[in-house]
């Protein structure tokens, strides 16, 4: 009887949730992979996670990842691209880390007619996760970089993969997705720049990720503001973290930012990123910068700056642990 008493104890805890195991495993490190070391520069976008158990993601490498030989990657499970537009795809990469300034880094070695992100994907034999019309695109330019059709993987609105125990969703980005004519053939190149054409390749997006800790981060991508925000972003997926754009002209602006954050997403933190500026110096926001603004404007959710090559850590419920200024 004692016995029974026991065990029917030991189920009632574990139903209510009263063990002592943690509701959520390990942390998600996020690392911003810039042109300068310990700063958030003019051309940084690109982010590397890495999940508990191991698997790793590359988000728009860009101007600012060394291709594949980059030291800071190591292995690379899925590349994800949000747009092909070429601060994002890759038309050019800096000589070596620092080359330049932060405010006018050197990214002086083309990469064109291929891609940064081809290029990485291929060598790294990544996954490829992308949306619309790039899948078919970034077959092309995969298999031309050495590797193979069957890495790279198409996503449509609504759906979702899972790689590596990481679940990969994406959400709709409002701005433009146009690939210059210097990522295309000689003979396509040549009838579509005399009027200023650019090719079209299907809408752009964000992404949303969920991890195996139970973090989910929302990467906003080049975009300005969406109802999706709040509908998709916040109340279906109920992201925590918010990687998000704040440069302006292009994207969202630091206010249009902020407001995005404060009203819409309504994250546990945030991250800003795609500034199009010099935004720190020595590793300390910018006085005037919109990095500043924003950071400023962003009320009672912590601001994580994006120093390139830092590892921030979060938790399942995004709080960083380790790495975050």
């Amino acid at each position: 009887m004692k016995k029974s008493m026991f065990l029917l104890a030991i189920a009632v805890v574990s139903f209510l949730g009263l063990t002592t195991e943690p509701a959520w495993a390990g942390n998600v490190k996020i690392t911003a992979l810039g042109t300068h070391d310990g700063e958030f520069c003019r051309r940084d976008r690109a982010f590397l996670f890495e999940d508990p158990n191991g698997t790793t993601i590359l988000f728009d490498a860009g101007r600012s990842v060394l291709g594949p030989s980059d030291p800071r990657l190591g292995k690379v499970d899925v590349v994800l691209l949000s747009s092909v537009h070429s601060d994002h795809l890759g038309d050019q990469i800096p000589p070596a880390l620092n080359a330049g300034t932060c405010a006018r880094p050197d990214t002086s070695v083309s990469i064109m007619p291929n891609s940064n992100t081809a290029e990485i994907a291929a060598k790294k034999k990544s996954k490829v996760v992308v949306g619309g019309q790039m899948h078919a695109f970034m077959i092309k330019k995969v298999v031309a970089a050495g590797g193979t059709k069957k890495q790279v993987a198409v996503l449509r609105f609504g759906g979702k993969r899972t790689v590596g125990g990481v679940k990969i969703a994406i959400i709709q980005a409002i701005h433009s997705n146009g690939l210059s004519p210097a990522f295309l053939n000689n003979t396509m190149a040549d009838a579509m720049k005399p009027d200023g054409l650019t090719a079209y390749v299907g809408p752009d997006n964000g992404y949303i990720l969920t991890f195996t800790n139970g973090l989910v981060v929302y990467l906003s991508a080049d975009t300005g503001h969406t109802a999706d925000m709040e509908t998709i972003v916040r109340r279906y997926y109920k992201a925590e973290l918010a990687i998000i754009t704040i440069g302006d002209i292009y994207t969202m602006g630091p206010e249009e930012a902020a407001w995005a954050v404060n009203e819409l997403i309504k994250p546990k933190a945030v991250v800003p990123t795609h500034a199009n500026e010099e935004s720190t110096k020595g590793g300390k926001v910018k006085p005037g910068s919109k990095t500043e603004k924003f950071m400023k404007l962003v009320m009672g959710i912590p601001v994580h700056l994006p120093l390139s090559g830092r590892t921030m850590e979060f938790d399942g419920n995004a709080k960083c642990v380790s790495g975050c200024n």
